[in-house]
């Protein structure tokens, strides 16, 4: 094969950098529109209520940004090495590169990045994706990915979650990523029911199913970590790649928490406490409101001469009236 400006010219495009993923822009886009919406309507809401509304918004707006985010990020587990690799097949050329593993729940995100990023007249700068969901073909975007042509680390990496591999990491991942965001769905659709019966309110039940959603968050977490086989290393001569739980991980373990104080909250202070419940939730200003409405609506009661009138007893009345005639 002849050398193309001093390379080989196996990759026919230019490198791909790390993408931007417009799904979490849209997502995070939408809810912050709606956190704006309801700031500007915070000072229709008058009374010491207004803080724990705003709060009660905020609160429940980042549970259901976090539970759909993080089915769409590639962070769930990640990893860097820098090494000194072969760059290309059928090349003897050697760079210096930093190699990112990075695992979702829909696939496998694999970048090389030179250092520097110009090297053997190339600009190294490369992402590849390679998506593991139902409607997916991992082994079909791996073969693509060699008759593309990519550099040998990418493939080296990608190679190591194939069907074919003996490392069995492909259906380890695939499953256990799966039933995440099968349950991670299940606790956005709780999260939503949670709202709807802390509007109506429902403040009791509402706690249960916030409460549900912690459960179903936590859930998840486990069936991520849950494989049990040993991870294949991936060496880079000396150096080796390893892997880390990444931010989504520990922000979908943190909002699980806190949806699991927040639900034993309610429910024990609606058990212990109802009025300070109903304080957070704006019940007694409505409630007060409410009696304030009836007592105006009712006849005004009758003066103390108005009652002497109508106590005269019926004989005296009756011989006035007599007198009269």
């Amino acid at each position: 094969m002849m050398l193309r400006n001093g390379s080989f010219p196996f990759y026919p495009g230019a490198s791909e950098c790390f993408p931007f993923d417009t799904t979490q822009a849209v997502i995070v886009s939408v809810f912050l529109s709606i956190l704006a919406t309801f700031i500007i309507i915070l000072p229709g809401i008058r009374g010491r209520g207004q803080l724990f509304w705003f709060l009660r918004v905020v609160m429940g707006l980042f549970v259901g940004a976090v539970v759909l985010t993080v089915q769409f990020t590639r962070d769930w587990e990640t990893g860097w090495v820098t090494a000194n690799t072969s760059y290309k097949s059928f090349s003897h050329a050697v760079v210096n590169v930093n190699v990112g593993l990075h695992i979702g729940l829909a696939g496998v995100n694999i970048t090389l990045v030179g250092n520097p990023v110009n090297q053997v007249n190339e600009t190294i700068n490369y992402n590849e994706h390679f998506a593991w969901s139902f409607k997916a073909d991992y082994d079909h975007s791996y073969g693509e990915g060699l008759e593309k042509g990519l550099p040998s680390p990418i493939l080296y990496v990608a190679e190591k979650f194939t069907t074919q591999s003996p490392c069995s990491m492909h259906m380890q991942y695939r499953i256990s990523c799966h039933y995440t965001s099968l349950t991670l769905w299940m606790a956005f659709c709780t999260w939503l029911i949670s709202i709807l019966l802390f509007s109506m309110p429902i403040l009791l039940y509402g706690g249960c199913m916030l409460l549900l959603t912690a459960v179903l968050m936590l859930s998840s977490l486990l069936f991520f970590t849950a494989r049990n086989t040993l991870k294949c290393p991936i060496l880079f001569g000396p150096a080796s790649l390893n892997t880390d739980y990444g931010g989504s991980f520990w922000l979908t373990l943190a909002t699980g928490l806190l949806c699991l104080l927040l639900g034993l909250g309610i429910i024990i202070l609606n058990s212990m406490q109802p009025e300070k419940l109903k304080l957070v939730f704006n019940l007694d200003e409505g409630k007060g409101e409410e009696e304030r409405w009836d007592k105006s609506c009712l006849p005004a009661e009758p003066s103390s001469s108005a009652q002497d009138v109508l106590m005269v007893p019926l004989g005296e009345l009756c011989a006035v009236t007599a007198t009269q005639l």
